[in-house]
């Protein structure tokens, strides 16, 4: 590869790198071509995009990238593949499901806006949380939950009201 190339290829991945908000970094070396195939296909049903990078050229991208990766160029060691999707947990959920036929793929680390998740023992962790549109929908059902009680309490209270006032008039 020429210096033009590399210089090409740093800065596309550059662009990736700060367009992107999820960014999965994960060891997929020693699978065989029918488990990479498979995780591509995994990779591509949920949205993800999988593409195996050379070190050298992502760490350069990172450094010069406007977002603080942290710990996350110190990882870029062996065979590594970068996870990029829209929602957070997308590619910690495709991992995991992998892992039930596979040891791999290995989560080496995630960048997901603006926090740093380094080793694999974080993927539970990524893929418990929530898109955006699960958050939404939490936080609209706990501000109508008050409103509901209220309205709730005053129809029922409004039929007990009614019904003594009836039992009275009765008498």
């Amino acid at each position: 590869m020429t210096r033009e190339e590399k210089a090409t290829v740093i800065k596309d991945l550059t662009a990736t790198l700060g367009d992107n908000t999820t960014i999965y970094l994960a060891d997929i070396s020693g699978l065989n071509a029918t488990d990479t195939s498979n995780l591509r296909r995994a990779c591509f049903k949920a949205n993800v995009s999988l593409s195996v990078v050379k070190n050298t050229l992502l760490a350069k991208a990172m450094e010069a990238s406007d977002k603080d990766f942290g710990e996350l160029p110190e990882l870029l060691k062996g065979n590594t593949s970068i996870m990029l999707s829209e929602v957070a947990n997308a590619p910690a959920k495709v991992i995991q499901n992998f892992r039930k036929k596979s040891q791999k793929p290995v989560l080496k680390g995630a960048y997901i806006e603006e926090a740093i998740y380094v080793g694999d023992d974080k993927i539970d962790a990524l893929s418990d949380i929530k898109s955006k549109e699960e958050m939404v929908g939490e936080i609209i059902g706990l501000l109508q939950s008050p409103a509901k009680n209220v309205i709730s309490a005053l129809k029922s209270s409004g039929g007990k009201l009614a019904g003594i006032l009836k039992t009275l008039s009765e008498k």
